[in-house]
């Protein structure tokens, strides 16, 4: 079966059930992969083959007694490296925290190993999960398996580049900006962003801290659609705490064809001008749509003013990445922000001003996402389904140099901060909806392109449902050539 490395985490676990396949010859080709493709990706960056392979050992045992421990039995995957698995360091990619080696697992490594999943390793993740690269200095620099000389994406870029190389079945990543859906997009694989809640982050934070963060989510990374929404049964649902009192029941889809389906896209927005590279793409999907019948508006939107959409999203954003400043750093702020004129509107003052905000202040910027949120849900009250970019542009060329928003990229000609792409990345995220970005095809230079599926809160399984007819009738995922 030669494209066994790149088969869904759905057929393998059907593979490995009916024992057509086993459990650790399964795990030793995907190491044997990881020990030939690894070192030009640098996309797996910590692993604990002897505990993998006795787990893998147990696993064909209990298949061969006829147990089967849950719906992942025997699959092989990867986790990022911000989760915490013991055995292994969660780092952040920060090297102050290079030896924490955690004392449990984070809940959804808990409900993985439960579902009967092979953990045998993590991905490379930015310094503090806050780029849209992947490098840091424990680790260094991962590359997109599609170019060598481009990046993966971030923050979840070490798991997208393995998927896509065929180094790993299945993958679990976070977003707070795009931190899912940007490295699916850039790498040409499947992500979702679930909709905020519903996945517990327990055991996915820094040393020390055990409170939720503002707009961070947890969620899969795969192949396939089907392993998007069999990997989300696996880890939604509330924790040990809010099990007492709540139980999570996500709506299935409506409607099942996608000629059904009532769609708005979007393919530009003057706050973050797309790459013709991106928007051809997303043309060619619609023109697809149409032809299958699919009921598609390019003109409906949300009643909102992008502008204040995404400086809302940018204040709550950085507002809720701020306890990872140091006092010095805060203290630094506090004068940085003293020195802003007041219609400084750059990406560095809008920080600036989100980190050292009063809490009456964030107040009114919640109040105002949560009247946004309301304007969502009536949209949806009317269509199904959103469709836009995922980013501005594919995936860029390695530029670590100076801080993010000093790295430009080139759109439809002209250069644009790095940064700016965060508008797609909160366009939905801020407003607590499900996203998946599911694979389009390819530019005209080779690189894979994404559209994100943006549907209304708990609306998950129809994003996924939708992607995995896309995925039937128009595109699904494509190995990079050479692996």
């Amino acid at each position: 079966m030669p494209d066994l490395p790149f088969a869904s985490a759905t057929r393998l676990a059907s593979l490995l059930r009916r024992r057509r396949l086993g459990c650790l010859a399964l795990l030793d080709l995907y190491l044997e992969r990881v020990a030939r493709f690894n070192p030009r990706l640098n996309a797996i960056v910590v692993m604990d083959v002897e505990g993998a392979r006795r787990r893998a050992r147990e696993a064909d045992r209990a298949l061969a007694r006829g147990e089967v421990w849950g719906p992942l039995h025997g699959v092989p995957m990867t986790v990022k490296e911000s989760f915490d698995v013991v055995g292994m360091p969660t780092t952040w990619g920060v090297p102050q925290y290079k030896d924490n080696y955690p004392s449990r697992h984070a809940l959804v490594v808990e409900r993985l190993l439960a579902a009967g999943a092979v953990i045998f390793g993590k991905t490379n993740v930015p310094l503090y999960l806050a780029d849209w690269q992947t490098f840091n200095d424990i680790y260094g620099t991962t590359n997109n398996p599609w170019d060598l000389g481009r990046v993966p994406g971030g923050s979840s870029g070490g798991a997208a580049a393995a998927l896509a190389a065929g180094l790993t079945a299945l993958e679990m990543g976070s977003d707070i900006g795009a931190s899912i859906r940007n490295p699916a997009h850039y790498c040409g694989v499947y992500g979702h962003k679930p909709t905020y809640g519903i996945v517990s982050p327990r055991g996915h934070a820094l040393p020390g801290q055990v409170a939720a963060s503002d707009i961070s989510v947890v969620g899969p990374l795969a192949r396939s659609a089907a392993d998007l929404a069999l990997a989300l049964r696996v880890v939604a649902g509330p924790d040990d705490i809010d099990a007492a009192g709540w139980r999570l029941r996500l709506p299935r889809p409506a409607k099942r064809r996608l000629q059904d389906y009532r769609v708005a896209v979007v393919y530009s927005d003057p706050e973050a001008e797309v790459d013709e590279a991106v928007q051809e793409r997303l043309r060619a999907l619609v023109a697809f749509l149409r032809r299958q019948g699919v009921a598609v508006s390019d003109t409906a939107r949300p009643p909102l003013d992008s502008r204040e959409v995404h400086r809302n999203y940018i204040q709550l954003l950085r507002a809720a990445t701020c306890g990872r400043l140091t006092p010095a750093q805060f203290e630094e702020n506090l004068r940085a922000r003293e020195r802003l004129r007041p219609d400084d509107e750059s990406y560095p003052a809008q920080a600036i001003r989100a980190q050292t905000m009063y809490h009456r202040d964030w107040l009114a910027y919640n109040e105002a996402r949560h009247r946004m949120r309301l304007a969502w849900a009536e949209f949806f009250r009317t269509y199904d389904l959103l469709l836009c970019p995922t980013a501005t542009t594919t995936a860029f060329p390695h530029n670590q140099q100076g801080e993010r928003w000093e790295r430009l990229l080139t759109v439809n000609g002209q250069p644009q901060p790095s940064t700016t792409q965060m508008f797609w990345a909160g366009y939905s995220c801020n407003f607590y909806l499900p996203a998946t970005v599911a694979p389009v095809g390819l530019s005209r230079e080779g690189l894979p392109v994404g559209v994100q599926i943006v549907g209304p809160q708990y609306g998950d399984y129809t994003c996924i449902h939708f992607a995995r007819l896309l995925e039937k009738t128009f595109q699904g995922f494509v190995p990079p050539p050479g692996y």
